[in-house]
């Protein structure tokens, strides 16, 4: 008994797992061997249009049974499903005229990934539409912004989404142009050189016609000049690693959610029911972005697989790429389906803890407002280094005193106190003023954020059609 996928049977929407189903490519190729004979049929080749039609009734009739029969004795897949579809439409043969295998699976794997492609980017945009909205949602929570995971400057929680946001857009309007410009491996032949097809046709003009047909039919505005047997799989790679920047963005967003959860700053959401832990009753885990965060890994890893395959195909190509193809081409839909879903959820089922903000921002504004403690010094004529390094003393103190007995910080008192301070006309009352005006330590956060969801709004309204998708229940 065969073992499931794990991504298609637990992660990977019905609309994905349709178009890579065993079915489905069955599907999708005899719709092209149909394609390609009725152009040829318009170009000239004796196929009589009955027998078009026979094959046209005998699709969707699939017998995995007897493909698997047939291909146990041909050792050759194409060869079993030619024949299989020959049996179902009771037809004369006249599909794969002037064919060869790599005419058929390579084409087809090229419009399954577009088709998959396209329904990945429009959940990505449905995406972005969440973390703007985000974003405007949080724009009045001061949080306390961390470099290097230390407390840092404050910040705006809309700002962070928008930082997230701003990431996704850019590698979402590279993957746009990326789906756009894709070409087609067209009908090539054996070698490349349409031999074949020049033979059954008769004449340059009728290959070259027929190859815009079907290109036209598959949905691609370009098709490739002069590729080989196989399309070069550095198309593949560049899909691959196109998938894995758009998660990066996700990613990036995941772990910031697990890491505010942690400091209770916000919630992923927390369900009935939901158990967080079987040791820990307490626990209400950030389980749906630690998915996020296994997605992307997994697409960086199939991307690294992608990069294996550039470059090594040899002379007009071969067939040493398949295993690893037939893994990492479908798994990185499901995965980049499975991420898209958890992390709109997540972003339907988010909340903040403000207060707890605030809290935290109390905590560390004093260490927060040293930069600006040290530019008042400087404007009252203290050299900009001998303030920094009387004021790191002070900070390191209280800092020290808060962590190891629990009390809190006295910067200011401490620091009006410095001989230094005291000569330059540095009052208690002016630094606790400088402190006491939290929402001017955020700079330009708010207006980072309208420039952003400028943009994003911009790329929603060009789709609005995927900006409106949410996501089915997940486990």
């Amino acid at each position: 008994m065969a073992n499931p996928n794990i991504l298609s049977e637990r992660y990977a929407t019905k609309e994905i797992n349709a178009i890579f189903s065993e079915e489905g490519k069955i599907i999708a190729e005899r719709e092209l061997w149909i394609a390609v004979m009725k152009a040829q049929r318009q170009l000239g080749a004796d196929i009589p249009a009955a027998d078009i039609a026979k094959y046209e009734r005998a699709v969707r009739k699939i017998d995995l049974q007897r493909i698997t029969q047939i291909e146990s004795k041909t050792k050759h897949d194409v060869k079993a499903r030619i024949e299989a579809f020959v049996e179902a439409a009771g037809a004369k043969e006249h599909i794969h005229k002037g064919m060869t295998s790599r005419d058929l699976t390579d084409n087809v794997e090229q419009v399954q990934i577009k088709k998959a492609s396209k329904i990945i980017f429009g959940k990505y945009i449905s995406i972005l539409r969440h973390m703007a909205e985000r974003s405007a949602e949080y724009r009045n929570i001061v949080l306390t912004a961390r470099t290097h995971h230390q407390p840092a400057q404050p910040t705006l929680l809309g700002r962070r989404f928008a930082m997230w946001a701003e990431e996704l857009y850019l590698h979402a309007g590279d993957f746009e142009r990326r789906l756009g410009e894709y070409p087609l491996r067209g009908i090539k032949g054996p070698a490349g050189t349409q031999f074949d097809m020049l033979n059954l046709l008769g004449s340059e003009k009728k290959v070259r016609k027929l190859e815009e047909k079907i290109a036209k039919q598959l949905g691609f505005s370009k098709v490739l000049e002069a590729t080989g047997q196989v399309y070069p799989r550095s198309l593949d790679y560049s899909l691959i690693s196109g998938l894995s920047r758009l998660a990066s963005a996700c990613e990036n967003f995941a772990k910031g959610m697990r890491l505010m959860s942690g400091f209770e700053l916000v919630t992923e959401g927390f369900r009935k029911g939901q158990v967080g832990s079987s040791a820990m009753p307490h626990k209400m885990n950030t389980r749906s972005s630690e998915r996020i965060c296994g997605f992307a890994e997994l697409l960086k890893m199939h991307a690294d697989g992608a990069s294996r395959l550039s470059g090594d195909q040899w002379e007009e190509g071969d067939v040493s790429c398949s295993v690893v193809r037939r893994v990492i081409i479908p798994d990185s839909l499901y995965a980049s389906d499975g991420l898209c879903e958890t992390t709109l959820t997540v972003l339907n089922g988010m909340g903040a803890y403000p207060e707890m903000a605030g809290q935290e921002l109390e905590r560390y504004l004093p260490f927060l407002a040293t930069t600006e403690i040290m530019m008042a010094a400087v404007k009252k004529g203290i050299g900009r280094e001998r303030a920094h390094k009387i004021i790191k003393r002070y900070a390191v103190s209280e800092a020290l005193k808060m962590r190891q007995g629990g009390k809190s910080p006295e910067i200011a008192k401490r620091l009006s106190r410095d001989p230094e301070f005291q000569k330059a006309g540095i009052s208690e009352d002016e630094i606790n003023r400088i402190l006491q005006e939290k929402a001017h330590f955020t700079g330009l956060a708010e207006k980072q954020i309208k420039s952003v969801n400028a943009k994003i709004s911009n790329m929603t309204k060009k789709y609005r059609k995927e900006a409106k998708y949410e996501p089915a229940a997940i486990l």
